[in-house]
């Protein structure tokens, strides 16, 4: 694959996303799990286990080629960012708490990803892939790319914090508008089987994001959490850096197609999430009817 607007941007608008992400974290944000133990165990369960071991059943049940097989593991292993926090606010969630899951499952993904994918080489055996797993040396590519950039933006918050507040909106934006033009360039790249790849991954790519929500939701639910967490877990759980498996797919392990599901997913995803956070919200308000009802009775 010799498409420098990929090879050479993608690795680039990573940076800057993650730089974005850490010029909106602070400390706090990591130490505030103490306050939401069990919303955050149970969201990074949902996020580190449940998701991986539903997109492993769903790409053998459908019988994905290997390398698409390897490209949905690796989109599902991969945590959350700025995009969960904005639709957390949209609907009402605890954006606090999305900010202590982002924060956390960023670090975490230096070492979950690697595993996952790892797993995931193993069993599908992609052609070619023998030896192009993530070890130590690559997995210090996965550090960097994620961690670096992230530090640095938290550093940059620290020392700067009026510079960052005023570039975080406009970082945010150039970020998105760059991951499009990449995102494009890597389907251009693969135009000759695009549509294969899109008929192959596109349902089961929409299928995990409906189940990534639905379980981002209930699952905390069913343990305890409030509404406002259970909506923060659901677009935490939900969605996904899909620059960050982009990159490691092309630039780390040197195969496009791995790439291809994540590249469907950034088209997919949000109308998905829009509606999942549309109907989450209103299944909230018809539970809070009837306390508001009884609570204007006793009045």
């Amino acid at each position: 694959m010799d498409s420098w607007p990929v090879i050479v941007a993608l690795p680039m608008v990573l940076t800057l996303i993650m730089f974005g992400l850490g010029l909106a974290l602070t400390t706090g944000d990591f130490t505030r799990v103490v306050r939401y133990p069990r919303a955050v165990v149970v969201a990074l369960g949902c996020q580190l286990v449940v998701l991986p071991a539903l997109a492993f059943g769903l790409v053998v049940a459908v019988g994905l080629s290997a390398e698409l097989a390897v490209g949905v593991m690796l989109l599902m292993a991969s945590p959350g960012g700025a995009t969960a926090n904005l639709l957390s606010h949209l609907f009402r969630g605890d954006v606090a708490l999305n900010v202590t899951l982002t924060a956390v499952n960023s670090v975490l993904s230096v070492i979950t990803m690697p595993l996952v994918t790892n797993f995931a080489l193993g069993f599908f055996e992609p052609p070619g892939a023998d030896g192009i797993g993530l070890q130590f040396g690559k997995v210090a590519q996965v550090f960097a790319l994620v961690l670096i950039p992230v530090v640095a933006g938290m550093v940059t918050r620290r020392l700067r914090p009026g510079f960052a507040d005023r570039m975080d909106r406009p970082v945010r934006v150039v970020s998105v508008a760059f991951l499009a033009v990449v995102t494009l360039a890597a389907l251009v790249a693969e135009r000759d089987n695009v549509l294969d790849y899109l008929a192959a991954v596109g349902l089961v790519v929409a299928l995990l994001c409906v189940m990534s929500s639905s379980v981002g939701y209930f699952v905390p639910k069913a343990f305890g959490v409030t509404s406002t967490q259970a909506v923060a877990c659901s677009m935490e759980v939900g969605i996904h850096n899909s620059a960050l498996a982009m990159t490691i797919a092309i630039s780390v392990l040197g195969d496009i197609r791995m790439a291809v599901p994540a590249g469907v997913y950034g088209i997919v995803m949000l109308p998905i999430a829009y509606l999942a956070g549309t109907v989450i919200s209103r299944r909230i308000r018809r539970a809070e009817k009837p306390l508001a009802a009884a609570g204007a009775a006793r009045e």
